[in-house]
């Protein structure tokens, strides 16, 4: 009867498991559950599923890690074996830390520190994990995956071309993407709000557009044109202006996961990784057909050019593939080269595909259709090609790597200024003396006795290791520059090794473990049924590049259309931009989507296009006005019934300060003060120094990212992960925000140039106040406004005199009067926000 009753209950189990998962997963932010995938699932997987996994011969202490509940639970012992939030009452984490003589896991080598910390704080975190169904030998065992039916999966399907929909409201659609819009709300009853007042629209399209405030000439121009093209006009000239790409670029390099380090435990430089940033901006403000824009990322070095700089941009392009985080002191260069491929297909698969295909690389993916096969056919492809990132040798570094040479006839910029060929001289004997004295000291400890020898092992090996890294040094130095003092264009990137391989499935992603080879080649479920999935030559990267840019890939156009349609309305189509698979979330509008996506497709993959086609929508014009009947139905704003209130992100936070106060200077000087920095601990350590110390006034788009070391300003703001893909940011609104702008001497600095700007301004005290609500707001200040800038000035002035007299005193006083109104410009919340 009891084996009867577990019968009848397991389909309802199952049904239960998933929709918790669904629940759950609903939860968990898109960075927690990316770090789960990529820093904690593979561990478990490499060393705790053999002896406490529902697939264990026998599960030992009554412990199984390989789903969230039972990762929870705990053991034998009745601890729980995670307690989210709480490192320190989760048994696992004290078992890998080894605190307990009596419970040290694993039992034999402990986990790096880099792991125990990746645990540490995934635990904080509140141990995200996405495994939340039962267990395999509960439910049936090893899950097959049925391409016919992963097939079916709407993300996997070709984007459908349909008729807009016919809307009972007359007149307030103006395009197709209205339509789409309003039908849904019409069927709720809901009505779209009011148009949005052009002072407000023209800042909304000034920051969409180029992240900078419009001027108030700008401002003075459109609200002067009342003709049906102004919109347009304002969009053209936003669109065609520099700034717009440096704007978007930005955008981009999230997916991208740009960084000029590598990150983890060394996070060593990278000193060229600019020229992709500066690739990416071009290609914005040239509007490259993003099809080509995605080709030249995997592939521009296969592709033909048609001169010796076109050659080069493309192969500056494929630093995508380069600037990726790397665990440069892994002494396995077999376990680091699998990493680093590991990386990139993550990087490759989120960004352009918005698939999780990393998840892959130690089993089947646990809910998309996509097998291991997959994941190592993909390993194979970047495996046969070799990536330059540009590391010299020392004594953290046990992977290093050359860089890439351009043609001098592409005429690539430098960051670096020329030396003489005296100064080059100087140089190449500093690195042959350190090279003669590391021999001499190698010479001095073959020559001591085998008991010297031992007594000074350690002595002798840093004296050694010393000399070297210092010799090594000296060589990145010299490797920068030609026999005559140019400095030589180099790049990050990737090239086709000789001869391609295959990479063989490692049975649980373990270099150890290698099982059957599999030839290179493409993602099964993306390719038409019987459609050949191998490659016969080369690495494939070309290959590959094809099949993603192809308008017969399902993902690709829609992917990038709903990225674009989230940076202009505040939030997806789909609400998961990196994550299009099973566990994403479905398109609150399918249909608007795939138009958008086919229209993108046949608009040559123009960008610049498609923005056009959405500013221009009534859609993206609506004022954010609350409602309270709508908000009752659909308080998310799924529907669109409003424009969403946004916050600005960190960039246009601060180059806005920069812009208004007059300081921001738009030609900031080739390359990165990285480049400058080089490779050496010397270089290093003065590059910190000047990121805390150095009050740069160019864009932020041209600030150095160090991984880990990025600026107070940008972090305060939620700067992202540079380790990840991020394809939407977090927009926290918390007291460390204005504390900063109220106390950071950045802050102050800009305030006080606003302040001085203003004073130059030609008018009366009122008029100066209402000049700075222009150019903080684009807007002139209300009546109520007006009257407390009045009792301000009247009053604040006098009050900061502090009763003295003097000219010299009440200059002073007026001067930090006008200062302490400008911060308070920059701290209010209509500054950082947009309507």
């Amino acid at each position: 009867m009891k084996t009867l009753l577990i019968f009848f209950l397991l389909p309802a189990a199952a049904l239960a498991a998933d929709e918790a998962a669904a629940q759950a997963h609903a939860g968990m932010s898109a960075d927690s559950l990316k770090f789960f995938e990529k820093n904690i699932r593979p561990v478990l997987v490499e060393h705790c599923y053999k002896c406490h996994s529902s697939e264990s011969e026998k599960i030992k202490g009554g412990l199984t890690l390989d789903t969230q509940q039972g990762s929870q639970l705990g053991g034998d012992s009745g601890h729980p074996g995670v307690t989210p939030g709480d490192p320190n009452a989760s048994s696992i984490f004290e078992a890998i830390t080894w605190q307990n003589d009596d419970m040290q896991m694993p039992p034999k080598n402990r986990l790096p520190d880099d792991v125990i910390a990746n645990f540490k704080k995934w635990i904080e975190m509140g141990a995200p994990d996405p495994r939340i169904q039962s267990p395999a030998n509960l439910v049936g065992g090893k899950r097959e995956i049925n391409m016919d039916e992963g097939r079916k999966h709407w993300a996997f399907q070709k984007p459908v071309k349909s008729s807009p929909p016919l809307v009972k409201t007359e007149g307030w659609a103006k395009s197709d993407i209205d339509r789409f819009i309003l039908f849904p709300l019409e069927q709720q009853g809901l009505k779209p709000t009011k148009d949005a007042d052009r002072a407000t629209l023209i800042r909304r399209i000034a920051f969409d557009l180029t992240g900078l405030p419009p001027t108030p000439d700008e401002v003075k121009t459109f609200l002067a044109d009342t003709s049906p093209e102004a919109v347009k006009r304002v969009i053209d000239q936003y669109l065609d202006s520099p700034r717009y790409g440096e704007r978007w670029a930005r955008h981009w390099l999230d997916v991208a996961r740009y960084a000029e380090s590598s990150g983890k435990d060394v996070n060593l430089l990278y000193p060229h990784a600019w020229r992709y940033r500066d690739y990416v901006i071009d290609a914005f403000n040239r509007d490259k057909p993003y099809d080509q824009f995605l080709k030249e990322q995997l592939a521009g070095d296969l592709m033909r050019f048609e001169d010796k700089r076109d050659q080069a941009e493309k192969i500056v392009a494929t630093s995508f593939l380069a600037i990726g985080s790397k665990g440069h002191n892994n002494r396995d260069r077999r376990q680091f080269a699998m990493d680093l491929v590991d990386e990139q297909i993550d990087a490759m698969s989120q960004s352009m595909l918005g698939l999780t295909l990393a998840c892959a690389r130690c089993h089947d993916h646990k809910f998309d259709p996509i097998t291991q096969r997959d994941y190592y056919a993909l390993a194979g492809v970047f495996l046969s090609s070799e990536t330059f990132f540009g590391t010299y040798s020392q004594l953290q570094n046990q992977n290093t790597s050359t860089l890439i040479q351009l043609d001098k006839e592409a005429s690539q910029t430098s960051a670096l200024a020329a030396i003489t060929p005296t100064e080059y001289a100087k140089l190449k004997q500093n690195h042959d003396d350190a090279l003669t004295t590391a021999d001499r000291i190698r010479d001095e400890v073959r020559a001591m006795s085998a008991e010297q020898r031992q007594q000074r092992t350690a002595q002798s090996f840093l004296r050694i290791r010393s000399s070297s890294d210092r010799a090594d040094a000296i060589k990145a130095d010299l490797d920068l520059f030609e026999k005559d003092g140019t400095p030589r264009s180099l790049t990050m990137g990737v090239l086709d090794r000789a001869r391609p391989v295959n990479s063989p499935i490692l049975i649980r992603g373990d270099i150890k473990q290698p099982g059957e080879v599999t030839p290179r080649g493409l993602v099964e479920v993306l390719c038409a049924k019987d459609e050949p999935l191998n490659i016969r030559e080369g690495s494939g990267r070309l290959d590959l590049a094809y099949f993603i840019a192809s308008k017969d890939n399902p993902l690709t156009a829609r992917v990038m259309a709903n990225r674009v349609w989230l940076k202009l309305m505040g939030s997806g189509l789909v609400s998961t931009p990196d994550n299009f698979g099973i566990m994403g979330q479905k398109p609150t509008h399918p249909e608007l989507l795939d138009h958008l996506a086919i229209r993108f497709m046949e608009n040559d993959w123009s960008v610049k296009q498609l923005i056009r086609e959405i500013l221009m929508s009534r859609t993206y014009q609506m004022a954010s006005t609350y409602n309270a009947q709508n908000f009752a139905q659909d308080p998310d704003n799924k529907l669109h019934w409003r424009m969403n209130q946004r916050r600005l992100e960190a960039e246009a936070i601060r180059d806005s300060m920069l812009a208004i106060s007059g300081s921001l200077n738009l030609y900031p000087v080739d390359g990165s003060p990285v480049a400058r920095a080089g490779e050496s601990r010397e270089g290093i350590f003065n590059l910190f120094r000047e990121l805390n110390s150095k009050p740069y006034n160019y864009r932020s788009i041209y600030l150095p990212i160090v991984r880990d070391q990025i600026s107070e300003f940008l972090s305060v703001f939620d700067f992202p992960d540079a380790s990840l893909v991020n394809g939407e940011r977090d927009h926290t609104n918390v007291p460390s925000q204005s504390l900063f702008l109220m106390n950071n001497g950045q802050s102050l600095n800009a305030a006080d140039a606003f302040a001085r700007r203003l004073a130059q301004f030609e008018g009366t005290p009122l008029e100066r106040l209402s000049y700075a609500y222009q150019l903080a707001f684009a807007r002139n200040p209300t009546e109520t406004e007006l009257a407390a800038l009045r009792t301000f000035w009247s009053r604040f002035p006098e009050q900061a005199a502090n009763g003295k007299r003097s000219q010299e005193a009440r200059d002073q006083a007026q001067a930090a009067a006008l200062s302490a109104f400008c911060q308070s410009l920059f701290a209010s919340a209509e500054f950082r926000y947009l309507n």
